[in-house]
């Protein structure tokens, strides 16, 4: 990791920026309240997706959740092509600017789409070519928009701090997550609201004046940021490490340490792992800093395929999570449904406040000392993961009871036992994802902090997909999910296969971590 001296920053000029007038944490602000608005768009869509796809649509339930999950898993997954672009190509703002400007165009047309009947299925039919054409490019327009927002803006709000003030990094990554929180909370209430008793076309009004405001706020910010030049792409010179290391592998490891470079500023804490890679190093165009850049982000990734399956688990909120809760007694007063999307809303409020209980307190228990910190977020991301399982243990014992009450009793149980698992997955997905980003923004190279961040963006899509292909498997091989909906199927077996599965991805991040 990289400190303040060695990484250069430039006004919109393109001199030098200046402390106290670029950057800061009035810059750095804008891109949490813009965080805000952009998930409370991107979630207000997201989490109510299965019923727009179901009841308006008339998709499947099976088709419909596999829709969501290709869908979030998409937007996640073009995280990594979004920093890639922000690191290699672009300014971390342009970048910004130009992903947010295709998510609004997306949400533009499927705006459009909503206002005229001729461009949606009607009565009982099936979606014509031409509207599920529609559709889609609106869908996956957004999808497109999501995956380099979500990868520039941390990055882009990071940069306008001092790396120096490991506090300040962690206070404003800390406050990030809680704007992207309380812009969560917002959806699941009153857009979610709004979409079940307004209508979409409604909603999907409500959230293009939102991200075009949210737009308009980041750009207004534009003489005050501080900007870092892109230095072409890292994933170039990691290849190249690689390839020099490869055809240098017979040559003696003395002689590549022999040609490092001793005036190195380099800190990195990984320099006794991937030994194999000094011998890149013989190569004349390979400089020490490209062979400790590709070693930093290498001693990442193990991290990060630790935290897939959480993420699977994570993806059942926004499927099967909400069509049990469409078959469970909804009912809060006699004249009051609570819509299922909405039972994140209880779950976002305690996170809400454990982020500010957080910012008082736990910083007490970190250190200001870089590996005590890094040792902090990695014991966070493992509590996160032992929740996941806890939580899918209780997401199958309650839908069992839900069909025991239903078939044998006749009764549907109330909506409010779904809580549990939502409580307990927000919770997982605050100490998980909360923590990979503030871990791989702290740890990665000063070149690589978009496409670093993006990994627990990129995590959170490979979940998603994960998910689909174990529900394809699970129908294929088990029959437990081909039911008309829940009723007819045995979801609670498949929470349950989810629990192992995370449970041995538990000792596997373990046996990681402990290396790192």
């Amino acid at each position: 990791m990289q400190n303040e001296m060695e990484e250069k920053f430039e006004d919109w000029r393109g001199k030098e920026a200046t402390p106290g007038k670029h950057g800061g944490i009035k810059a750095a602000s804008i891109a949490c309240v813009v965080e805000m608005m952009e998930n409370m768009v991107f979630l207000a869509c997201s989490t109510n997706f299965i019923t727009y796809f179901t009841k308006s649509w008339h998709y499947s339930p099976a088709k419909a959740s596999n829709m969501v999950t290709n869908f979030t898993g998409t937007s996640f997954l073009l995280t990594i092509f979004g920093g890639f672009v922000a690191d290699s190509f672009l300014t971390r703002f342009t970048a910004f600017v130009i992903f947010c400007s295709i998510e609004l165009l997306g949400l533009i047309l499927l705006t459009i789409q909503a206002h005229i009947p001729k461009l949606q299925p009607q009565g009982d039919s099936t979606p014509s070519t031409l509207q599920s054409v529609v559709l889609f490019t609106g869908l996956y327009a957004v999808a497109t928009g999501v995956g380099g927002v979500k990868a520039s803006l941390p990055a882009h709000g990071g940069d306008q701090l001092d790396s120096r003030n490991q506090k300040l990094i962690s206070g404003f990554f800390s406050w990030y997550f809680f704007s992207l929180c309380f812009g969560g909370f917002l959806a699941v209430t009153i857009m979610v609201w709004i979409e079940e008793n307004k209508g979409w076309s409604s909603s999907f009004d409500i959230c293009t004046v939102i991200l075009a405001s949210a737009l308009f706020i980041f750009t207004v910010g534009f003489p005050m940021y501080r900007f870092k030049r892109p230095t072409g792409s890292p994933l170039t010179r990691i290849v190249n490490v690689f390839v020099s290391a490869a055809r240098n592998r017979n040559r003696f490891v003395a002689d590549a340490e022999m040609t490092q470079n001793h005036n190195s500023t380099d800190k990195s804490i990984h320099h006794n792992k991937f030994k194999f890679l000094n011998k890149a190093k013989l190569n004349n165009n390979i400089s020490a800093t490209e062979v400790e850049e590709t070693r930093t982000f290498l001693a990442l990734l193990p991290i990060f395929a630790s935290t897939i399956v959480m993420n699977c688990c994570l993806a059942q909120l926004s499927t099967y999570s909400v069509q049990q809760g469409m078959l469970m007694n909804k009912k809060l007063t006699q004249s009051f449904e609570v819509p299922p999307a909405s039972l994140n809303a209880i779950a976002l409020l305690l996170l809400l406040f454990s982020i500010a209980f957080y910012e008082l307190f736990g910083k007490r228990i970190s250190s200001s000392n870089n590996e005590r910190s890094t040792s902090f977020n990695l014991k966070r991301i493992g509590a996160g993961l032992a929740l996941t399982s806890v939580s899918m243990a209780i997401a199958a014992i309650v839908e069992a009871k839900r069909k025991h009450e239903l078939v044998h009793n006749n009764i549907k149980i109330s909506l409010f036992w779904l809580e549990f698992q939502y409580v307990l997955l927000c919770f997982s997905d605050m100490l998980t994802l909360g923590g990979m980003l503030e871990f791989f923004y702290r740890e990665s190279p000063a070149s690589m902090k978009s496409i670093s961040t993006a990994l627990g963006w990129f995590s959170t899509a490979l979940g998603f997909f994960l998910s689909t292909v174990l529900v394809d498997i699970t129908k294929a091989v088990t029959g437990w999910l081909d039911g008309k909906d829940v009723n007819g199927s045995r979801l609670e077996l498949f929470y349950a296969v989810l629990c192992v599965l995370n449970n041995i991805n538990l000792f596997n991040y373990i046996f990681w971590a402990k290396r790192y």
